[in-house]
């Protein structure tokens, strides 16, 4: 069973759609013992830095997070759960994320020609193989919702990057941690397959 982190984020009935569709059991919960039972766990969510980690911090889960990442869980955030990963945001200055990867959210600057947020269908390019994009090819398209973006401290912990504005770090993986900005449950084909991969590990 695939487990959904349930802390009143959006997006996540979407989540759990795509990974039934994909033959799997899913379970949107934020029962601890339940989590930290699931075979993988997945953390989606869309909304501001601040009041994810305040909401997370509210039902108990930033410990219950890190203790299934300790554990070895596969765990995949996606779009604010990405961000949440890292150690903080300039959406929410002063507020701690959950620091299990280094790193920084930083905003998109103000550029002539582009709007912020990033609203659409964008490409992706592999810096290395990574086993999360196992089977997509180089420039897919997926698509992104974002006014923030990653700038991962470790550059061996990037998956995928994409260019709006500038280049920035799309996804990452390291170990049993895997995250991705865009939508894969929004993305088509090619996210599916994405959630398959994470799924068939």
């Amino acid at each position: 069973m695939i487990a959904v982190i349930d802390y009143d984020a959006g997006n996540i009935k979407s989540v759990e759609k795509a990974i039934v569709h994909l033959g799997k059991e899913a379970q949107i919960t934020r029962d601890h013992e339940i989590l930290l039972s699931a075979e993988k766990v997945i953390l989606p969510g869309v909304g501001a830095f601040g009041d994810a980690m305040a909401k997370l911090n509210e039902y108990g889960l930033t410990p219950v997070i890190k203790s299934i990442v300790k554990k070895g869980t596969p765990f995949l955030g996606i779009c604010l759960g990405l961000q949440l990963l890292f150690d903080s945001s300039e959406e929410s200055p002063g507020v701690d994320g959950l620091g299990v990867l280094p790193g920084k959210i930083l905003r998109f600057p103000s550029t002539e020609g582009y709007k912020v947020p990033q609203i659409g269908w964008n490409s992706l390019s592999f810096p290395k193989e990574k086993r999360l994009f196992k089977g997509i090819p180089e420039d897919s398209y997926v698509y992104f919702v974002h006014s923030y973006y990653l700038k991962a401290d470790e550059r061996n912990d990037v998956a995928a990057q994409s260019d709006y504005i500038l280049t920035f770090d799309a996804a990452v993986e390291r170990d049993n941690v895997f995250a991705c900005q865009f939508h894969p449950e929004k993305s088509s084909d090619v996210g599916l397959k994405i959630l398959k991969n994470f799924i068939d590990l």
